[in-house]
């Protein structure tokens, strides 16, 4: 791309965000929740958090990850509604589609989010603009949907532009001099690496500001190691990160869980759970031609204490042998009432290896192992397992299921 005044873009990335995503399909679907606050997570009466909201319900304070409980303290007469996941889902792939026609480099970060690299498809800033507005104008009129859209020379500059005008927006930041210029005076948690517990170190230390920052350099490196040298270059705009298209393989695993609505110390209903989460863990793995070599059960008890427990495995992708190796592990922990269950397969590789039926079931043992379960779970809780199974691997039934189990467990 030819130079642009006195700074040289060597990259050109779009960061692309969909304004309150959930929310925006709900309303664009049902007329009748525009204009309203409308909170998308759990029920008010269940656990759980704000998936997100409608910039009505923002102007109560409310916002993705509070407490459902807070947030309806805050918006009582709101509007709430369960996440539809596979919606969101069949979306976000028309999204996708749409950015995928511009650049092979996407890097997709979420359902409704992405930065895309466009410096070799453009030849100068103004054809990077029409990209960035030909997105917005092709979600819009194809999907009904807005979209805020940064354009900057690197990753942190991009998304930090895409947030200045939310929502439907567009903005440039095209210099780290420009991104220093806009960010010095805001709060740290303008860069990017700052979460919460940073954000209370360098409170702790009087240091509150980008221009703190940038002031305080070798005090932050001091204190914080790498994380503090990164946190210096991006106070000083300087982000060498690449944008890097996202594959399943590069995963570090797949896994899948469940929060109950009461805590449960039923450790045989877990074990009925385990058998559902390890067939959504079997489907996806497979669904991606991936195995993996290691398996791992993760509980978090009632009181919110977390545990993970793990084993190094064979090449796997099978239901049975997760739940078998899920079930090995859970035997080992302590009996505490349970909040969250979850099992996941990790290292994963494409690659199967051979492994002796000696010592393990085959494809066919397998099946018929995994139809003497089902029909198990069917005599329990009077569900039919074996021919609705699929539907399982819907996040909403899947819940809808559980607590099912949970309340008719015999």
């Amino acid at each position: 791309m030819e130079n642009q005044g006195s700074y040289e873009m060597n990259r050109i990335i779009l960061h692309i965000d969909m304004d309150a995503f959930y929310a925006s399909i709900e309303m664009r679907d049902n007329p009748k929740l525009r204009g309203k606050p409308l909170i998308i997570g759990a029920l008010p009466h269940e656990r759980g958090v704000v998936a997100t909201c409608s910039y009505e319900a923002r102007k109560f304070g409310i916002h993705s990850a509070m407490n459902i409980k807070e947030a309806y303290r805050r918006c009582p007469n709101g509007i709430y509604r369960r996440p539809n996941i596979d919606k969101y889902r069949a979306v976000s792939k028309q999204i996708r589609e749409i950015w995928n026609s511009f650049t092979p480099l996407v890097e997709t970060v979420a359902f409704d989010e992405a930065y895309l690299d466009i410096t070799d498809q453009v030849h100068n800033i103004n054809e990077a603009r029409i990209i960035a507005h030909t997105i917005k104008q092709r979600i819009k009129k194809e999907l009904k949907l807005t979209c805020s859209v940064g354009l900057a020379y690197s990753k942190t500059a991009a998304k930090t532009a895409s947030e200045e005008k939310k929502p439907n927006g567009y903005f440039e930041i095209l210099s780290p001099d420009d991104f220093v210029n806009l960010i010095i005076d805001r709060d740290v948690k303008a860069l990017h690496t700052v979460g919460e517990k940073t954000s209370q170190k360098l409170y702790e230390s009087g240091i509150h500001t980008v221009r703190d920052v940038r002031n305080n350099k070798e005090r932050i490196i001091k204190m914080l190691g790498k994380q503090g040298e990164l946190i210096v270059k991006y106070s000083n705009g300087i982000d060498d990160r690449i944008v890097a298209p996202s594959r399943p393989e590069d995963a570090k695993s797949i896994s899948r869980e469940v929060t109950f609505q009461e805590d449960t110390s039923n450790y045989e209903l877990l074990k009925d759970v385990l058998v559902l989460l390890a067939l959504c863990v079997e489907n996806k793995a497979k669904h991606y031609g991936l195995y993996g070599n290691g398996i791992t059960l993760k509980l978090t008890y009632g009181n919110m204490k977390s545990i993970t427990r793990s084993t190094q495995t064979f090449a796997c992708d099978s239901a049975i042998l997760i739940w078998q190796e899920a079930i090995s592990l859970l035997e080992n922990v302590d009996k505490e009432p349970v909040r969250l269950v979850g099992v996941g397969i990790h290292n994963l590789s494409k690659e199967e290896r051979q492994i002796s039926i000696l010592d393990y079931l085959n494809d066919s043992e397998q099946d018929i192992e995994l139809s003497k379960i089902l029909e198990k779970l069917h005599k329990r809780y009077n569900l039919n397992f074996s021919d609705n199974i699929d539907k399982i691997f819907h996040s909403g039934v899947l819940h809808r299921t559980v607590e099912y189990m949970r309340k008719h467990f015999n």
